[in-house]
């Protein structure tokens, strides 16, 4: 199905629905909630999603994991999507968070193929095989960490937010203890709580999601890694390489 309404087919009785839609740039699409689960995979275009758990950045071929009843944003930058819709009683994945998830070649090429499926398919036929296959894959696949959990507590939150807008990778937990009135330890104790994360992974996750959105944009890899504060290009891009599977040079160029 394509650039069909989901409100259209939402009552199907069917485990999985597939829809495939094409956005214009810079589409926004506001907070809203899906009864079913979501799985939202890029196959061109960067998408931004936001939720009251922190914010994910998902570059071209990757896609999103979204909880059912998960309200969420998203701004799509010259996306064309394909989404998986699945009951709550059919989820591959656990866990109430949203994850940003690896589409390897052949979740990719069920994506693409989920296109021609129908609502109301045959679940014992081609069509029913085709999306249980599906859902084995998105079970199986790999999380990336483009995700910047947001802390409920105010002042660290405004700190957070402020980082997320001008993100260094040499940012000092001992400096940000500093203005919240604490020790060090105390800090790094209750951000953790707070996020899950230490700081360092935290800083790590905002800078690589801030990289990705302007590798996207077409940016030179040497103005990104001295504007996020690396030794060196090279320093950049080997930390880049190691997380995301692929040079910055290949993301920039759309690879």
């Amino acid at each position: 199905m394509r650039n069909v309404p989901l409100s259209q087919i939402d009552a199907t009785p069917r485990a999985v629905l597939a829809i495939a839609t094409d956005y214009p740039p810079d589409t926004l699409l506001p907070r809203h909630v899906h009864r079913r689960a979501q799985f939202l995979y890029g196959m061109s275009g960067l998408m931004e999603v936001l939720t009251d758990d922190g914010a994910w950045v998902i570059p071209p071929g990757s896609g999103v994991w979204i909880p059912p009843g998960k309200p969420h944003q998203v701004r799509m930058r010259g996306v064309s999507t394909r989404s998986l819709y699945i009951e709550p009683t059919a989820l591959p994945r656990p866990g109430p968070l949203c994850e940003a998830l690896r589409v390897q070649p052949l979740l990719h090429q069920l994506l693409l193929a989920s296109a021609e499926v129908p609502a109301l398919h045959d679940e014992a036929g081609r069509d029913g095989l085709l999306l249980g296959l599906l859902l084995h894959e998105l079970g199986q696949a790999e999380r990336l960490p483009l995700f910047a959990p947001m802390p409920t507590e105010p002042r660290l939150a405004a700190l957070c937010q402020a980082f997320l807008a001008q993100p260094l990778i040499h940012a000092r937990a001992e400096a940000w203890a500093r203005q919240l009135n604490c020790s060090p330890r105390t800090f790094s104790r209750r951000f953790r709580e707070q996020t899950g994360l230490s700081f360092g992974q935290w800083r790590q996750q905002a800078c690589l999601m801030a990289a990705v959105t302007r590798l996207a944009a077409g940016e030179a890899v040497t103005a990104i890694a001295l504007d996020l504060g690396y030794e060196s290009p090279s320093a950049f891009s080997s930390l880049y390489r190691k997380v995301m599977g692929h040079t910055p040079s290949a993301a920039r160029h759309g690879a």
